[in-house]
């Protein structure tokens, strides 16, 4: 297995200078020394070995698509750290938004209870109203009945059901 970090110089397919420092290449792809080790460690780029023991690469720009990234500055740990404030006032503003909602969602349960049960009361009544309502139809089915039968000219008796009721 090559190491390539020894690499210190490059060929280009195609320049009119046959070899280049690693700093120009840097310089040429805008990233840092190690972004272009790993590229080149990660590239089928086929290395060989000069006269004084370091390893040179050949390289073609016009194979390697690769973007700059934009570099990271010294201060970026400040930035992060101003990011993660700010996402943790953030965090902070949501609980207490959330205290406040759990406490409305209480006052809403406590109105739903209630509410709950009213309509129970309501029902039950309902339920002994239809029962009642029910019971007087029959009360009344049963009078109109009774009312019908008084008013009905008496039936003629034969002789032999009059003899069973007299005697």
């Amino acid at each position: 297995m090559l190491s390539l970090t020894n690499v210190s110089s490059w060929t280009f397919d195609g320049d009119p200078k046959p070899s280049r420092l690693a700093a120009n290449l840097v310089e040429r792809l805008k990233c840092s020394l190690e972004a272009v080790r790993s590229l080149a460690k990660r590239l089928p780029l086929p290395p060989t070995r000069s006269n004084n023991g370091k390893t040179l690469v050949t390289v073609d720009l016009s194979e390697i698509a690769h973007p700059p990234t934009p570099a990271r500055s010294s201060d970026g740990d400040d930035a992060v750290a101003g990011e993660v404030a700010t996402l943790k006032t953030r965090i902070e503003s949501l609980q207490a938004e959330l205290a406040k909602l759990e406490v409305t969602a209480v006052g809403h349960r406590a109105d739903y209870e209630r509410e709950r049960d009213r309509a129970d009361r309501l029902v039950a009544e309902l339920l002994k109203a239809t029962a009642n309502l029910i019971m007087t139809r029959e009360m009344a089915a049963k009078l109109e009945g009774e009312i019908a039968a008084l008013r009905s000219p008496p039936q003629p008796m034969s002789w032999w059901r009059w003899l069973r009721t007299t005697g």
